[in-house]
């Protein structure tokens, strides 16, 4: 990074508003004159999650081009909200840098946090606050967790949140005891073979999944997504290694998939 990168980054984000400005006009692109909210959406969750396996691949080249187009995404809908005169990009930048100084008084400010559960904890503190503040109805502890949040990351919140009220296991021995119950509830089901009993359990399996990796200080949503792309791995590893052979999938015994999945493993 050049010594002058971090004084020279609002030139450089100014010149990314002109641009997506001009692609707006009636001098610019028809293709980006005729998106809207709307169809910018799908583009905003494809940028986010190339970013998110940009940063499990820790390739960082790529991480960089990735959060360019993330930022892009951003500007386009800003664009947007200026043309018909909703807010501008400025009143975003405004929102963020105020939110950040307002909700970190232990540096910008005289607060006390020692630990980042105490950041957490007085974060959510003051974010009630300002709803309070605006007059905003109350919505309850769980209020400002998003149903349209992925599963894995709405549960993470959900018993986050609990947490900071003391609604919470006391340790990870606990939530193991809980997952036991869970599975042997599950068993119970299948028995009963109902499958709105059988949603219902696994579900409760899953949640206490998140909880336990809530305890252990480990990301759901991120490790599911490793374990997806390890999965991809050595699938794609079977698969080649049989065409090698001159076997497809489907001409492939269990066992010869499985003896090729332990060599995956290995590699």
């Amino acid at each position: 990074m050049k010594p002058d990168s971090n004084s020279r980054a609002g030139e450089k984000f100014q010149r990314l508003v002109e641009i997506m400005a001009r692609l707006r006009s009636r001098e610019g692109c028809p293709w980006d004159r005729e998106q809207t909210f709307a169809t910018i959406k799908p583009y905003l969750l494809e940028e986010t999650y190339e970013v998110l396996d940009a940063v499990d691949a820790r390739d960082w080249p790529s991480l960089s081009e990735e959060l360019g187009d993330l930022l892009l995404e951003a500007v386009f809908l800003a664009q947007i909200a200026s043309e018909e005169r909703l807010f501008g990009i400025e009143d975003s930048l405004d929102a963020i840098t105020s939110k950040l100084v307002r909700r970190h008084p232990h540096v910008f400010g005289s607060g006390d946090a020692r630990t980042p559960e105490d950041v957490k904890k007085r974060w959510d503190e003051i974010k009630v606050e300002e709803k309070k503040e605006r007059g905003a109805p109350a919505a309850g502890l769980l209020g400002g967790v998003p149903r349209s949040l992925p599963a894995l990351v709405e549960a993470e919140r959900l018993t986050s949140r609990a947490a900071t009220v003391g609604f919470d296991w006391e340790n990870a021995e606990q939530v193991l005891e809980k997952l036991d119950e869970e599975l042997k509830e599950l068993a119970q089901a299948r028995t009963a073979a109902h499958p709105r009993e059988l949603e219902d359990e696994v579900g409760d399996l899953l949640f206490v999944l998140v909880n336990l990796a809530r305890f252990l200080k480990i990301d759901p949503e991120q490790a599911l997504r490793k374990t997806n792309a390890k999965f991809r791995q050595r699938f794609s590893y079977l698969e080649q290694k049989l065409l090698a052979q001159g076997k497809s999938l489907a001409e492939a015994s269990l066992n010869e998939m499985d003896a090729l999945w332990q060599e995956a493993k290995r590699e």
